[in-house]
């Protein structure tokens, strides 16, 4: 029976905790191969280079096979690049410019039927908020609620601890209605989904947290979620 998982990391990863594998050993172990390859989608940072080596530096240490997948020097065959794929990781980056690059080249429709069959869908960021129906960016220059993929139902938004803003501004967009209720994942968090359904909160950090967030009349409702620290307590 194939499974369908989505894996969305608030911040964390080997970009942002390079000394720190907890949440990308995560990601590899989703997977039910044995040594899968994992393609790296870096489009939202605008294919960096930097980005690149560093998750190379990572994940050749993991027991799977990396590889990206840059868009902006589009490979000739998008289709049989995804297609050996077991794991696809989006990085963070501008949300708002790496949707309209999927949709131009198709990669859209790849990362649904990537989904369908069983790929492992993951990311931080820009790469977390995409597979929601909504998400809170910054992609303008200014907290706002971007239009999503929509695999999974509500709304996410990232970096919740980490960026003062955050929090205000998601409950200041969800009074508005300019945005639905959904999931606030700190740095260093990330949500598991298989299909749609929310199956785990695991954490690279002892304190990160998630929250359920929505709107109740004129209030907003925070409500902390269980998480799993996966270091040594």
């Amino acid at each position: 029976m194939i499974r369908k998982q989505i894996i969305a990391m608030g911040g964390g990863g080997f970009s942002m905790e390079p000394d720190n594998p907890l949440l990308d050993a995560y990601i590899v172990a989703a997977s039910p191969q044995k040594q899968p390859t994992v393609g790296l989608l870096p489009t939202a940072s605008g294919d960096s280079d930097w980005l690149i080596s560093r998750f190379y530096r990572t994940f050749n240490k993991l027991p799977c096979r990396p590889k990206h997948l840059p868009l902006f020097r589009q490979p000739p065959d998008l289709a049989a690049e995804v297609a050996e794929c077991d794991i696809l990781y989006v990085t963070g980056g501008n949300t708002r410019n790496q949707l309209a690059i999927w949709k131009a080249s198709g990669m859209d429709l790849l990362l649904r039927e990537a989904w369908e069959r069983g790929v492992v869908l993951a990311g931080l960021s820009a790469g977390a908020i995409c597979w929601f129906q909504q998400g809170q960016t910054d992609s303008t220059g200014m907290l706002t609620a971007i239009d999503c993929l929509g695999f999974l139902p509500g709304s996410c938004s990232p970096h919740y601890d980490g960026e003062a803003e955050r929090r205000r501004s998601y409950h200041a967009l969800l009074k508005s209605g300019q945005i639905c209720d959904g999931i606030a994942l700190d740095d260093g968090v990330a949500a598991h989904y298989h299909g749609t359904k929310r199956v785990a909160i695991v954490s690279s950090r002892p304190q990160a947290r998630a929250f359920e967030v929505k709107r109740v009349g004129d209030s907003i409702h925070e409500d902390a979620l269980e998480t799993q620290f996966l270091g040594r307590a």
